[in-house]
């Protein structure tokens, strides 16, 4: 049996404050361990061979060599290696940071700024740094699979909830963490412009970074891609992104189905949180749901799926390979209530097909020349 060994972390900030906290903070963790310190980028890359880290925690504002820049040599050289982005909570850090994720970064942070304290900081550092580590080396290392990372290889259970009725579906959620900016990109990408129903997605995203991402999706896809506003009338073929520190519900208001937000007690640590918008989807479209989950950790959507599933509803999970992490949709799979687990590449067709059953394109399209017309 392979021994247990201890995930190692090259830590790469030109703050020697920042250094020390990150440092402090991962090496509290018994599992972990701090294999170096960079202050620079082309410091890091020449320590990458040395050290053969597990993992790469890389400021994203730097000078000279910058953390983008340095993220594209580590992707050149270390294609696989996982890269957690630390950046400013600002607009500026967010665009940056989003830019990251796009070049191959695995995931990030804001660092954590303005606490009154190195205590303070270092418990903030704790609860959200080292558990994307844990996740996004659980399989690398080859120790216990993290509590946030679905077992692989286990057999689903047989679905409690009732098999879809082949209702017709009218609203599409979809619900990704870690990996999500790349993923939902694929998938709304191969979305066509005449899209039938709407697209509701919870991200795990602070706010102004949903903003930010619903611009950039917008301008990368066919479909309308807007920051989920209170009060806005689902429209087919319009996505729209769960806000930023806001949980996402839909509710009947007059005859037709409107968003809105709030700010009740986080699910699942999060908010927003899948399983939230999910309910909702059950309570208003019942089995005329199709639930999507994509890559992420933890199980954020898995009690959301199982009231979609017990409405009469479908569900869709991405598969394993091509998940950056295979939490959400593994503990989804392995409980047996999704109907199709598929590659990202191939989402965006399982959603097109559901959509368009017992719904004609041609009778779409002619309505659609009609309004334009009209």
């Amino acid at each position: 049996m392979r021994g247990v060994r201890k995930v190692r972390v090259l830590v790469v900030d030109d703050a020697a404050a920042v250094r020390r906290v990150v440092s402090e903070a991962l090496a509290s963790d018994p599992a972990i361990e701090v294999a170096g310190v960079a202050p620079t980028g082309r410091l890091a890359l020449a320590k990458l061979p040395q050290l053969s880290p597990d993992l790469v925690t890389l400021d994203v504002e730097m000078p000279g060599m910058s953390g983008l820049e340095t993220l594209a040599e580590i992707r050149t050289y270390y294609p696989d290696l996982p890269v957690i982005m630390l950046s400013a909570h600002t607009e500026q850090g967010a665009a940056v940071t989003l830019e990251a994720l796009s070049l191959g970064a695995s995931d990030y942070l804001a660092k954590p700024t303005g606490l009154s304290s190195s205590e303070e900081a270092q418990s903030y550092l704790r609860e959200n740094l080292i558990p994307k580590v844990k996740a996004l080396c659980a399989a690398r290392i080859g120790h216990a699979v993290s509590p946030l990372v679905a077992q692989p290889g286990s057999r689903p259970a047989r679905a409690a909830g009732p098999r879809p009725r082949a209702e017709r579906i009218d609203v599409v959620g979809i619900g990704v963490s870690t990996g999500g900016p790349n993923a939902l990109a694929t998938v709304l990408s191969g979305i066509g412009r005449d899209f039938p129903v709407p697209i509701v997605v919870v991200q795990h995203m602070p706010p102004v970074f949903t903003r930010l991402l619903a611009e950039r999706l917008c301008d990368s896809t066919p479909l309308r891609v807007r920051e989920a506003l209170p009060g806005g009338a689902l429209e087919p073929g319009v996505v729209w992104l769960a806000r930023g520190d806001f949980h996402l519900v839909l509710e009947k208001d007059d005859g037709k189905v409107r968003l809105n937000l709030n700010q009740g007690p986080r699910e699942n640590s999060c908010r927003p949180s899948v399983d939230v918008l999910f309910r909702s989807l059950s309570q208003v479209f019942g089995a005329r749901a199709l639930a999507v989950v994509l890559t992420g950790m933890g199980r954020d959507g898995l009690r959301g799926c199982q009231e979609i599933r017990d409405a009469g509803g479908q569900v869709v999970v991405q598969d394993e390979a091509t998940s950056v992490v295979w939490g959400m949709p593994g503990f989804v799979a392995n409980a047996g209530l999704a109907q199709a687990v598929v590659p990202i590449g191939q989402v965006a067709g399982e959603i097109e097909r559901r959509a368009w059953t017992r719904r004609s394109r041609a009778l779409a399209a002619a309505a659609a020349e009609g309004d334009s017309g009209g």
